[in-house]
């Protein structure tokens, strides 16, 4: 796997069940899953010459994150070396303007957008979509960053102006009415056999993924329309382990918002959640063996994520009271806790939403952050049984 954060973390976990051997490519000796793996490599994930050498050592190489070095990739792939996924399936993730033109190609639902390499005309692209706008640098953006919405010409020509002084092209968007924002996980093998999970709410605030409710509390229809649009996505990406789609719902149309070609914060509750984790199907799909069910192993899973306090606590100093919450199932990274840095996360499973969301959110807010606007914990829910 290449990059040790959490994801690869969470992995090396599901990976000592299935007795594989798990190999990482570390950018540093500290990196979350380098802390609690033997079999480390210290490299950098966008070097050409340290891609080739980790790969010389593996059977197959998956990826922890997008941000590697692609012509590299797609040459040690003609060379015979196998990534999955490819280096053509992880270009939908990397550039985003790449994503949207193959993903209009093959008629999926978007939000209207242009992308755009320089301020040419720009003033009349936002007549024809509605001012605001928001504006999406193609490369580099993740949890909010790269992401600016505009009020006129002038923000937006400074924006985009930015942007291609950068060599990065801008994807112009209109903006979206939301109500509900989702993702569905698809996680395909080599062969085509495919598990998707249930679509889910990811509830943002910020730019963050603060809450991640299973399955969302939606129309069923809608959850339909999800798992479809998901699945189309899948063909188009071609993407062999799991695939993240996050996607807008605005209360009339589910529409494509960004994809993930990795594991993903949207299906971190499946290691409690589900009958089959999205780390466990990710390593079962990239070594070509059967996947697991993907089904929910009771009626509602709330995952949280834990962000660093704004007084920079530890969050091992609230450990044990997280754990006092009944039926709280914590993970920690291993990370420094900055103030708004994602640094783990809190899944309660159970038979009701609003109980499972309060006794996430009184974990959370023992680790660090709380997680903005939760409810607090009644009736003894925030404490062990």
């Amino acid at each position: 796997m290449v990059g040790a954060g959490q994801l690869a973390r969470m992995t090396h976990q599901a990976a000592i069940a299935l007795d594989l051997d798990l190999r990482l490519l570390a950018a540093r000796p500290d990196d979350g899953a380098a802390q609690v793996s033997p079999r480390v490599e210290i490299g950098d994930p966008g070097s050409g010459p340290d891609l080739a050498r980790f790969a010389a050592i593996c059977d197959v190489v998956t990826f922890d994150h997008e941000l590697v070095d692609l012509d590299a990739l797609a040459r040690l792939e003609a060379a015979g070396t196998t990534a999955r996924p490819s280096a053509a399936a992880l270009a939908h993730a990397t550039d985003k303007a790449h994503q949207r033109r193959r993903l209009a190609a093959a008629g999926l639902p978007l939000p209207r957008h242009v992308v755009v390499a320089d301020t040419d005309g720009l003033a009349r692209v936002g007549d024809d979509l509605g001012w605001p706008l928001v504006i999406k640098s193609a490369r580099g953006g993740y949890d909010g960053r790269g992401v600016w919405m505009v009020a006129g010409p002038d923000a937006a020509a400074e924006v985009v102006a930015q942007l291609a002084a950068g060599g990065t092209e801008a994807v112009v968007e209109e903006r979206i009415d939301l109500r509900t924002e989702l993702a569905v996980v698809v996680v395909t093998r080599p062969g085509g056999d495919r598990v998707v999970y249930p679509a889910v709410e990811t509830v943002q605030v910020d730019g963050i993924c603060r809450e991640v409710l299973a399955p969302a509390p939606l129309d069923p229809a809608v959850l339909d329309e999800a798992d479809a649009v998901a699945r189309e996505v899948a063909d188009v990406v071609g993407a062999v382990g799991v695939l993240a789609v996050e996607l807008f719902w605005d209360g009339r149309r589910v529409l494509v918002n960004e994809v993930a070609t990795r594991p993903h914060n949207s299906g971190h509750w499946s290691i409690e959640g589900a009958v089959t984790s999205q780390f466990a199907n990710h390593l079962r799909a990239v070594a070509d063996l059967p996947l697991g069910d993907p089904a929910m192993v009771a009626p509602v899973a709330v995952c949280a994520n834990v962000l660093g306090a704004a007084d920079g606590r530890d969050p091992l100093a609230g450990l044990a009271a997280a754990l006092a919450v009944r039926g709280a199932s914590v993970h920690l990274y291993g990370k420094d806790a900055r103030p708004g840095r994602k640094v783990g996360h809190v899944t309660v499973i159970g038979d009701d939403l609003p109980s499972a969301r309060r006794r996430a959110a009184a974990a959370v807010a023992a680790l660090g952050d709380p997680v903005p606007g939760a409810p607090a914990s009644t009736d003894g829910e925030g404490s062990a049984r």
